[in-house]
């Protein structure tokens, strides 16, 4: 329980101290965009480093130099816990928005935070304003800012890691719409941090791999039609094959 109170103490502490951080980061990025969306994402970065020592987070990465640092991606991942995000955007080269749920709005700060790192907002329940939404990642990622979906719709709480739910096809809209390469991510045994004995946050290890670029207009047309399985059995390969690391 020490470690779960010890990462609420530093979320809610950092939350409420940067408040003064985002009034200047917001008067940076009227002069100077880009620097602003920097310092926003090492900010960040920094903290969910923190957060995962915090956590006694031992962390395995594979292919790291599958992801460009001088172009931005779609990445896709696979979804088990909420420390998927500390532990995927704390990696990321170049500045990255996620998309969240629409509920996410509802928490100040937090939501401050998020719209600084280009994350947008999902309406579930909503499939025109989702189709919205999927365009404008697009357009970030033409704009040169990377972003992150985790295609699942939901965390996945299936016994077996190896049993993915299925990927929504529209989340690959991104790419084919802004005609970038996708970056496939597998995650093993990240629900052992805290999903799978809630409220303890246990030290465990976990694997991250980053699988080759996928470029959907390279793809052959079966493929193309189906990008979310596509995309869905090459995560689940990597997942499969990571679990003799753990």
């Amino acid at each position: 329980m020490l470690r779960f109170i010890l990462i609420i103490t530093v979320v809610v502490g950092f939350l409420v101290l940067s408040i003064p951080i985002l009034i200047v980061e917001w008067i940076i990025g009227k002069f100077a965009p880009m620097k602003k969306d920097i310092s926003s994402l090492r900010i960040i970065q920094a903290i969910f480093r923190f957060l995962l020592r915090i956590a006694g987070t031992k962390i395995t990465v594979i292919g790291e130099e599958n992801v460009p640092k001088d172009t931005p991606v779609l990445y896709i991942g696979n979804h088990r816990s909420y420390f998927d995000i500390l532990l995927t955007y704390s990696r990321c080269p170049i500045r990255t928005g996620y998309i969240a749920k629409k509920e996410m709005l509802r928490y100040p700060l937090l939501s401050n935070w998020m719209k600084y790192l280009h994350c947008l907002f999902l309406d579930r329940k909503d499939i025109k304003q989702g189709l919205k939404t999927i365009l404008a990642a697009a357009e970030k990622v033409k704009s040169g800012i990377s972003i992150c979906i985790f295609p699942e719709g939901t965390r996945n709480r299936e016994p077996d890691e190896e049993n993915l739910l299925p990927f929504h096809e529209g989340s690959f809209k991104i790419a084919t719409k802004a005609n970038c390469p996708i970056i496939p991510i597998a995650l093993n045994n990240t629900a052992q941090i805290f999903e799978a004995h809630t409220p303890k946050v246990t030290p465990c290890h976990v694997v991250l791999e980053y699988g080759k670029p996928i470029y959907p207009d390279q793809l052959d047309k079966e493929a193309k039609k189906h990008l979310g399985a596509y995309t869905q059995n090459i995560i689940a390969e990597m997942v499969k094959k990571n679990k003799k690391l753990l």
